[in-house]
Parts: C-alpha cells; sequence; structure tokens
C-alpha cells in the first residue's frame, strides 16, 4: 500500500504535504513549550493554586498518552486524511477554549480535550511519511522531521516569551493559545487540497474500554501527586491513589481478556516479556520523567525567584533548544555505531548540566540570563544526545510485526513520564517553595532530576546486558 499511495503523489507534490503534517506538528511542539513560559502570569490572572498550575501541564499529557494509540488506529479506520483534518480542527478548536478560559478548572478542562484531540492529529504525521516516503529519500524526510522537532522547542520557549510580553491587544497569556487558531486553520485548508486520502486498513478495531481504563487509572495515580499538597495529603488521597494501582493491574487483564477474544488491545501483550524492551522503556520512563518537569520548574524559578520577565526567560532555553538540535543531528549514526554507549554519554553531559546549575544557583545571588542561558545550552547538548536515538535503541530489540505496537507502548510511556514527572517533581518544588524557598526548592529538584537520569543509566546499561 506504501508504494501504490506515493506512486499516485507528485514528487513535489509529497514534499508539500509532508510541509503540512509536519507544520502540525511543529504546533504540538511549541504548543508543549509556549505554555511554560505563560504559566506564572496564568497562576496570577487566574488566581490558580500551584495544583492547579501543574494539572494544566500534566492533564494535557495524560490524556494525549491514554488516547495516542486510539488516534493512530483511527488512521487506520477512517483514513489518515480525515483524522488528521479531524484531529488539527479539534485542535485549534480547543487551543480557542484555552485561551477564552475563566478560571483554573476550565483551563485544565480545556487542556484535556486538546491533549484527546492532539492524539488524534499527532500519529498521522508519521504514518503519513511512512506512506508517502518508502523510497530512498525516506531518511531525508525523517531528518527534516527531526529538526523540526528540535526547533519547536526554541520557537516555543521564544515565542512564548514575546507573546506574554507584547500583550498583543491586551490578550496577555491567552495569545499563546490563540496564536494556533490562524495557524490551524491554514493547515487544515491545505491539507483538504493537497492531501491524499489513504485507503483504509481492513481489520482494525478500537479498543475504546481500555483507553478509558488506563486513562482512569492514570488520573487516579498522578491527580493526588498533583493536588496533595492543596489538600493536606488527606487519607482519602492515599485512597485513590491505591484505586489507581488497582485499576492499572485491571487495564493489563482487560487486555489480556481483549486479546483472548480476537481483538485489538493498546499494548502488545507479548512485548511485556520482552526483558531488553522492557528495560528500554524504564530507562525512557526516567529520562522523560526529568523532561518537561525541568522545564517547569526552571520557568517558575526564573519568574519567580529570579524575576527575570517572561520574554528574557523563554530566550534563557534558545540556546539549549539549538545545542539539542546539534546534538540530535549526529547523535543517531554515533548511536548506530556504539548503541546505548551514546545515550549513557547523553546522560553524563546532562547530569554534568545539572551539577553546574546547582553550583551556580547555590553559590551566586542574581545568576544573569547569560550565565544561564550558556549552562542549560549544556544540559540541552545533553538530552539531544539521548532523545534522539533513544526511541530506535529501545525499539531495536523489537520483532519487525510489533514494530508499530512497541513504538505506541514508547510513545504512551513517554508521556505519562512527563505527566508524572511534572506531578512528582512539581509537587516537591512547591512544597519546598512554601516551606523555606524557591532556591532551595529548585536545588532539590535537581537532585531528583540528576537521580531519575541516574536511573535511566542504570536500566540502559541493563538493557545492553540483555542484548549482548
Amino acid at each position: 500500500m506504501h508504494q501504490m499511495v506515493s506512486a499516485n503523489v507528485g514528487a513535489s507534490r509529497r514534499w508539500w504535504v509532508l510541509a503540512i503534517v509536519i507544520a502540525a506538528q511543529f504546533m504540538f511542539g511549541v504548543d508543549a513549550f509556549i505554555v511554560n513560559v505563560a504559566i506564572p502570569t496564568i497562576a496570577i490572572e487566574l488566581h490558580t493554586s500551584s495544583a492547579q498550575i501543574e494539572a494544566v501541564i500534566a492533564i494535557y499529557l495524560i490524556a494525549y498518552a491514554t488516547l495516542v494509540v486510539t488516534g493512530g488506529r483511527l488512521g487506520d479506520i477512517y483514513g489518515t486524511k480525515n483524522v488528521f483534518m479531524a484531529g488539527v480542527l479539534g485542535f485549534t478548536l480547543t487551543s480557542l477554549w484555552c485561551g477564552l478560559a475563566q478560571s483554573g478548572p476550565e483551563l485544565i478542562i480545556a487542556r484535556l480535550a486538546q491533549g484527546a484531540t492532539a492524539a488524534m492529529m499527532v500519529p498521522q504525521v508519521l504514518a503519513t511519511i511512512h506512506l508517502l516516503f518508502s523510497d530512498g529519500v525516506r531518511g531525508r524526510a525523517f531528518g527534516i522531521y527531526g529538526v523540526v522537532l528540535g526547533l519547536a522547542g526554541a520557537a516555543g520557549f521564544a515565542l512564548g516569551g514575546v507573546l506574554v510580553t507584547s500583550d498583543i491587544a491586551g490578550l496577555g497569556w491567552r495569545a499563546v493559545f490563540f496564536v494556533n487558531v490562524p495557524f490551524g486553520l491554514i493547515i487544515i485548508a491545505l491539507a483538504w487540497r493537497i492531501m491524499p486520502s489513504v485507503p483504509r486498513r481492513a481489520g482494525t478495531r478500537l479498543d475504546v474500554p481500555g483507553a478509558i481504563v488506563l486513562f482512569c487509572g492514570l488520573l487516579c495515580l498522578i491527580g493526588p501527586l498533583l493536588f496533595g499538597h492543596d489538600l493536606q495529603w488527606t487519607p482519602l488521597l492515599w485512597l485513590v491513589m491505591a484505586a489507581g494501582i488497582a485499576i492499572i493491574t485491571a487495564f493489563l487483564r482487560l487486555e489480556r481478556a481483549v486479546a483472548s477474544r480476537g481483538g485489538m488491545p493498546l499494548i502488545d501483550l507479548a512485548l511485556l516479556s520482552d526483558a531488553a524492551f522492557m528495560r528500554g522503556l524504564y530507562a525512557a520512563f526516567f529520562f522523560f520523567f526529568a523532561n518537561l518537569s525541568f522545564y517547569l520548574i526552571m520557568t517558575m524559578f526564573m519568574q519567580k525567584a529570579l524575576h527575570i520577565p517572561p520574554l528574557q526567560a523563554g530566550l534563557v532555553f534558545v540556546p539549549l533548544a539549538l545545542t539539542f538540535v546539534v546534538a540530535s543531528r549526529h547523535s543517531g549514526v554515533r548511536a548506530r555505531h556504539r548503541g546505548t554507549l551514546v545515550l549513557i554519554e547523553g546522560c553524563a553531559v546532562q547530569i554534568a548540566g545539572l551539577a553546574v546549575l546547582a553550583l551556580t544557583v547555590a553559590s551566586v545571588e542574581a545568576p544573569t540570563v547569560s550565565e544561564l542561558a550558556l549552562i542549560l545550552a549544556i544540559f540541552g547538548y545533553g538530552q539531544g544526545l539521548v532523545m534522539a536515538p533513544l526511541s530506535g535503541v529501545v525499539l531495536s530489540t523489537v520483532k519487525p510485526a510489533s514494530a508499530g505496537a512497541g513504538a505506541g507502548m514508547y510513545g504512551t510511556t513517554t508521556q505519562i513520564a512527563n505527566a508524572s514527572g511534572v506531578a512528582a517533581i512539581g509537587a516537591v518544588f512547591f512544597a519546598i517553595e512554601a516551606a523555606q524557598s524557591e532556591r532551595t526548592a529548585l536545588l532539590v529538584s535537581l537532585t531528583l532530576f540528576a537521580l531519575s537520569i541516574v536511573a535511566c543509566v542504570a536500566f540502559l546499561t541493563w538493557m545492553r546486558r540483555a542484548t549482548s
């Protein structure tokens, strides 16, 4: 089917299609970072608690993580083009809703809907690239995809700072969501005109009960971490977390029941017994646990403790994003020759960056924007060495027939890890900030980030033993 679709699309036209789907991916990537810069301003204007601030980020990731596999299968059932356009439209409308939100709880609900629509949109991007580029230029297409993915971070931070600071038409932080609306409408119009229709894949079925049960389990497990401080860690919260563990256990049983009936469960249960793959997944979990949470904590610290304006706070991250792109460009080739060793080296560079940052924060009363940018660039380079080849290394042991299922499990795990990190490390940061100071809270958080990356190294080393 790949060859048939690519043959029906002209050589030049498919590059235009690539531009359209990557524009949607870029919008999604920018949105993941642009919100971080606006978070302190949102907290002040909407009078939100620290728990609600964390939830604005975490609920988006939980919704996306639990529905991304379902979104991919919807593309198989109803056609990649149809689901892509529906996903972009949904993402555009929910972005508008986020910008119009009048309270913390409303913004959280709008972000939940935004994450769900992103789960429809994003899987179609890679599916379209796979379908249209089955020949020798596939590497070039995925190279463009990777660079754009990396640049989305820099663009998100910079654009977030510009929009919040410039206060266009008095919109303030709301502009970081409204900016998606015109771009979303343009993407839909172009996709409708030139994106090819793809034949539906027969035999694909949805596991809606599985997605719902997984979402409820994750919400019960992560939710108390978000709201624990606000609710003084009442016994009820611990009961809810215990219920979350029970629901996730029930989810695995449900998936086995779906498989035994000949259905298509969300996860390929056979992969759970693949030792190397599971160790790789654990490594990915701990790596991403210290990913988005790092940006949230640093943004809060810079704007609250150092009183750095949103624009400058956003620009601090731009060198990090650029070194991330540089590292990503050559880490893939090195990983093919040296495997997990490159990832371990990248983790070491990240830890070094965290150590320098901790020493600077502990010894310098008010680090300058330039000093912070330079230090964060070290962290970004290490992150790029790891993130770009990590998925390939983790999936390298998976049989070709299970590649799609493995990729789905990997994508779901990384987003769950991002949400868990925001909830857990965010809870620690805000608790220590309230009891002592932002500086102490940051130093403890940096220690937790380093420990998470050390855990990633441990599982990568364990994975090497399974494959050697």
